[in-house]
């Protein structure tokens, strides 16, 4: 467990992660906004120990797969314990599997999982999780990119991250996480802070003018100007463009 609280208000969100590696997942909630969400009790993080659930001796939870080939599978024994056991206690609304051949995470997944109550997440390791685990038990599998990582916590620590800063009152500005790449398929336009002139490299004068609709119709349309530039994909099937 991250932070502990004794009360957490009605809109929070849980989010329990299963990994055999907890140590990984520690300092990525225990600081920064993923704190300040825990602290404020809009969001609570447990993780779990697969080992602490495992029938077998020196807490092993794998081992080789059939038909041969490199690389342990996670064995279906360990897992079934420890999800049981935590659905004794709650109901899960999604139980995500973080897997290179799941969905692709992207900003309308994160939005829509931000308005969830509990989640379960499970982090592979080693050539993945018992086929049979992922047919019964996992209701949604999300991958954060095309590419292979050594485990699952990484992975489990984007996509809390991604859910939690939606969470309202989380972010100081509530309508920040609102203007962010991706909302609306578009990515954010570009941002200026002080000197306003900077070796020569002036900002643009529209966000000095003081003109608030000015500079919101600015922003729309270097944001549709780089999405067009950048991430032409986004604008498929809309009229933007």
């Amino acid at each position: 467990m991250c932070v502990n609280r004794t009360f957490f208000n009605l809109y929070s969100v849980r989010i329990d992660i299963i990994t055999v590696l907890p140590e990984l997942l520690e300092s990525p909630f225990n600081h920064s906004i993923m704190k300040r969400a825990q602290e404020k009790g809009l969001l609570q993080v447990h993780l779990h120990n697969l080992r602490d659930y495992t029938p077998y001796k020196h807490g092993q939870v794998d081992d080789y797969q059939f038909g041969g080939g490199a690389g342990m599978v996670m064995m279906p024994e360990p897992l079934i314990i420890a999800i049981e056991a935590l659905q004794k206690d709650r109901k899960y609304d999604e139980i995500i599997y973080v897997t290179p051949d799941g969905e692709r995470l992207n900003q309308k997944i994160a939005n829509s999982l931000s308005l969830k109550e509990n989640i379960l997440i499970i982090c592979g390791h080693y050539k993945g999780i018992d086929e049979r685990i992922r047919e019964h038990y996992i209701t949604k599998e999300i991958s954060i990119g095309d590419y292979v990582l050594s485990g699952g916590e990484l992975a489990a620590a984007v996509l809390v991250d991604a859910i939690g800063r939606l969470l309202p009152g989380v972010l100081n500005n509530e309508t920040s996480a609102l203007s962010d790449s991706f909302q609306d398929n578009l990515l954010a336009p570009p941002v200026y802070t002080r000197p306003a002139d900077w070796k020569g490299r002036k900002v643009p004068d529209i966000l000095l003018s003081g003109d608030p609709k000015k500079i919101d119709e600015w922003r729309y349309e270097m944001s549709v100007k780089r999405t067009m530039e950048r991430r032409p994909d986004l604008l498929e099937g809309t009229d933007i463009g």
